[in-house]
């Protein structure tokens, strides 16, 4: 597979948990300012520092779940930069919030498109921690231009922080992926 297969695998199985959840729930996070997402992309991000730091998890779940989640809350964040946050409940239909999620998931998709051709393929010699690191660096800064109410002198502001997360957490599980098949294929050699 290409970069670009990779990354539409791993948005599409994103997709499909965001669909599952926007069924059982509906878009309840649709009540969410933009700074409550921070907040959840920050505990989602510091969880899978404190497992890859820790070494050990206490709860069933390993990392690849909180990246998915990175994914669909940086998705949502756009959402609701764009929308606002809803002032009453399930305002969205599955259909449209479902369209809303597509359409930043083929911007996350394009915008990967230009940095890989820029970068050539840097982000595959990175390690998955660096992409942890990442990640929380640039929910501190979104922290920092919520805090400034977006008046800031020479940033990219939030959306861009929210996409720059959504990329570098699809990398992380492309990454997991290959190293779960290169895992099965010792396992069988």
């Amino acid at each position: 597979m290409n970069t670009s297969e990779e990354f539409r695998t791993v948005m599409q199985s994103c997709r499909d948990l965001f669909a599952k959840k926007l069924h059982d729930y509906g878009a309840a996070w649709r009540i969410m300012r933009p700074e409550s997402v921070t907040d959840q992309l920050y505990i989602k991000a510091n969880r899978i520092r404190s497992l890859e730091m820790k070494g050990v998890a206490m709860v069933e779940e390993g990392i690849a779940p909180e990246f998915v989640a990175i994914v669909n809350y940086g998705i949502v964040g756009q959402i609701q930069l764009e929308l606002g946050p809803a002032q009453a409940e399930n305002d969205l239909s599955e259909e449209e919030a479902l369209r809303c999620y597509d359409k930043y998931a083929d911007e996350a998709l394009a915008l990967m498109l230009r940095k890989n051709h820029d970068y050539d393929e840097a982000w595959r010699s990175m390690r998955i921690s660096s992409y942890t690191d990442l990640i929380l660096m640039k929910v501190f800064r979104t922290k920092q231009i919520e805090d400034l109410d977006g008046a800031t002198l020479v940033s990219e502001g939030i959306a861009a922080n929210y996409m720059d997360m959504v990329n570098y957490a699809v990398f992380a599980l492309i990454k997991l992926t290959l190293e779960q098949g290169e895992a099965a294929t010792a396992e069988q050699g």
